[in-house]
């Protein structure tokens, strides 16, 4: 399994998400606030991951640390309330 600490990330603001797996690389996808959010890796010789949560409607590459950048991004949202 992929994407561990994202997905660490979402289990700690509650957030429900998909997760798949393809060709070694990790994909997340999953809504937070009405919006779709999303974090599927790559390796193109390098590992990274592209990204929308910085913006919902703009995706980025993230390289070098990106699971850790990806997880405080994430951590840094507000809670969401537990129904």
């Amino acid at each position: 399994m992929r994407l561990q600490i994202v997905q660490d990330a979402l289990k700690t603001k509650n957030i429900k998400y998909e997760y798949t797996e393809e060709d070694g690389c990790g994909s997340l996808d999953f809504m937070f606030r009405g919006l779709k959010f999303h974090v599927w890796e790559y390796c193109d010789g390098i590992w990274g991951a592209e990204t929308n949560i910085y913006e919902a409607g703009r995706s980025e590459d993230i390289e070098g640390d990106y699971e850790e950048k990806i997880a405080d991004e994430i951590l840094s949202w507000p809670d969401m309330i537990n129904n």
